[in-house]
């Protein structure tokens, strides 16, 4: 099902114009415009869901596999150094595209990205609450 408001499901579905490096009958993977670094591109796919948690099981494992398809193929295509697979969900967790979409972000050294994030500091004691909040 696609959502006629959604941009990402009119991109995937060929009506917007994109740079597409990939497609087969369920994804479509595009060039980002705004890109973190050369090849940043998407995966999106052709149905619309909202976020992770609303993708089925088989949506989940497509996106997987074309990633695994493409991302090697970017890295020695473009020289990258490295790989960031990104996936936001949520407005707080940088979700600006309420459609699924799996981020290939070829890392370069030097390239002055920040993808990564500052480890915090955690007792056993907090972890263990958290694993009993999170279990039940």
């Amino acid at each position: 099902m696609r959502d006629a408001n959604c941009i990402f499901c009119k991109i995937a579905a060929g009506e917007i114009p994109s740079k597409t490096i990939y497609e087969d009958v369920d994804f479509r993977v595009i060039l980002d415009l705004g890109p973190a670094t050369k090849g940043h591109a998407l995966i999106l796919p052709k149905e619309h869901y909202e976020d992770f948690f609303a993708l089925p099981e088989e949506a989940a494992k497509g996106a997987v596999s074309v990633a695994k398809k493409i991302a090697p193929k970017m890295m020695a295509n473009l020289h990258a150094d490295g790989m960031n697979l990104v996936q936001n969900n949520g407005e707080t967790a940088g979700q600006t595209v309420k459609h699924f979409h799996l981020h290939l972000i070829p890392r370069y050294k030097d390239d002055g990205q920040h993808i990564l994030w500052n480890p915090g500091e955690v007792s056993q004691e907090e972890l263990e609450l958290i694993k009993d909040q999170i279990i039940g």
